[in-house]
């Protein structure tokens, strides 16, 4: 089955509606949402087309395809509103053989690493810089911002099928950069 995994949308409906968009069309069969879903947070300005209710309506359109961690914006608020729980601080997956830690990047990062083994792997959102960087040790992966992206990058989301990660423009699906689970 195909996953998706997408972060950072604070509240902004045009790049939540082409997420599902871009969900649709890869036909993958789950969404993970790495936190930061309705709120822009103090330190950002709101984007362009900032609507949370319009976020909120699609996305509990969508709750029995959706997984979520909370990101540093999400709140008590937000989870009254989503039908789908967002409040847990990770989630773990099992991908070939390999732990997959899942969170917004706010507490566990690189600098703060949770317990991991070796070759596990790391994604998280909260930079809103996309990244596959690989070390002796683990797999570091952030899918970037579908709505506020940083460090020159633009709107992204990633895929995982084939044990393969990629990092896709949310504006045309193309490949940004890609990681494939096997090759350690």
């Amino acid at each position: 089955m195909k996953l998706m995994f997408a972060s950072d949308i604070h509240g902004c409906a045009p790049s939540c509606e082409l997420m599902l968009k871009r969900f649709d069309e890869e036909k993958a069969g789950c969404l993970f949402l790495l936190g930061d879903i309705l709120y822009h947070g103090p330190r950002n300005d709101p984007p362009e087309g900032y609507d949370p209710r319009a976020v909120t309506r699609m996305l509990n359109e969508r709750k029995d395809i959706l997984f979520c961690v909370r990101g540093n914006c999400d709140s008590e608020v937000d989870q009254m509103m989503l039908e789908f729980p967002i409040m847990a601080e990770y989630a773990l997956l099992y991908l070939n053989g390999r732990s997959v830690f899942l969170t917004h990047g706010h507490k566990f990062n690189m600098d703060t690493l949770p317990t991991l083994k070796v070759r596990d792997i790391l994604i998280h959102g909260h930079t809103h810089i996309q990244t596959i960087q690989r070390s002796e040790d683990l797999v570091y992966i952030n899918p970037g911002s579908v709505s506020l992206p940083k460090g020159g990058k633009q709107k992204s989301y990633m895929t995982y099928e084939n044990d393969t990660f990629i990092i896709k423009s949310l504006e045309d699906g193309s490949s940004e950069m890609e990681y494939k689970n096997y090759s350690y």
